[in-house]
């Protein structure tokens, strides 16, 4: 203890590791928060297009996006403080 105290022993980190999942059900995610495409799009900086197209399965949401999908599924107003959201 004193040994830590005089910063001579530092304790091991902790590794955290995210899980990123490997897909999204955007259209249940944005049914579940009442949002139409555009508004979802809107409140969350995302690009319409985008979002249409992963709905549309044409494209599939990357790594970033999913992530961001995550943290809207669990936490949406989170992301709308971290965004400045406003209505």
């Amino acid at each position: 203890m004193a040994a830590h105290l005089r910063g001579e022993l530092h304790p091991p980190l902790r590794e955290a590791r995210a899980t990123v999942p490997d897909t999204v059900d955007v259209p249940a995610l944005r049914a579940r928060l009442a949002l139409s495409q555009a508004a979802f799009a809107h409140r969350f900086g995302l690009d319409i297009t985008a979002l249409q197209a992963w709905e549309q399965g044409r494209r599939h949401p990357d790594r970033t996006a999913r992530v961001l999908l995550a943290v809207i599924a669990h936490e949406p107003a989170a992301v709308e403080r971290a965004l400045g959201a406003v209505e």
